[in-house]
């Protein structure tokens, strides 16, 4: 006699062990696609059914690590076969503050162009305009402010872009959003 079935723990189908470790390792081959900026090979993955929003343990999706990373391509492919470029990771960052964190005005310009709101925010309300600032990245800073970024915006704790930049003494960002 066989021992009843817990429903909240059904019996592991045969093989299935197998095909969980064959997707984990396929997922985890993404992520490494996606860091490196291996576009072609990413977008055969996604063109074969891999889940465009598919995120690792930290939250980081495959567009999250391509733009972080720096790699325009790869950034590119993903949102053309839908990626969300609001989607934030468990830090609750968005692929913008990301590129703004890395001063990246390449990869920023491609999500703007592509749907990322200029100021778009976590659940902490950071923008990419407030990275930018903390980090003395002026270059990323003028783009943003020409794209319709607020200065005057508010994080969760009432902070803007310039406090961020005076307390982190970011001299040349400080000096610009105080002019």
């Amino acid at each position: 006699m066989n021992p009843p079935t817990d429903p909240k723990n059904p019996p592991t189908p045969p093989g299935a062990d197998a095909d969980d470790a064959a997707l984990m390792e396929l997922a985890r081959g993404a992520f490494t696609l996606a860091r490196a900026g291996d576009a072609q090979q990413l977008g055969g993955l996604l063109d074969a059914g891999l889940p465009v929003g598919l995120r690792n343990e930290r939250g980081d999706s495959l567009l999250m690590l391509a733009s972080y990373h720096g790699h325009a391509e790869a950034t590119r492919v993903l949102l053309e076969r839908g990626a969300d470029p609001e989607l934030t990771n468990d830090a609750g960052q968005t692929p913008l503050a990301g590129a703004a964190f890395k001063g990246n005005t390449a990869i920023a310009a491609l999500l703007l162009d592509r749907g990322a709101r200029v100021d778009g925010a976590g659940r902490d309300g950071r923008t990419a305009l407030m990275f930018a600032a903390m980090f003395d990245k002026l270059e990323m800073l003028e783009l943003l402010l020409q794209r319709g970024a607020k200065q005057d915006q508010r994080d969760a704790d009432g902070r803007t872009a310039l406090d961020y930049a005076r307390s982190m003494g970011a001299a040349r960002t400080t000096a610009r959003l105080e002019s």
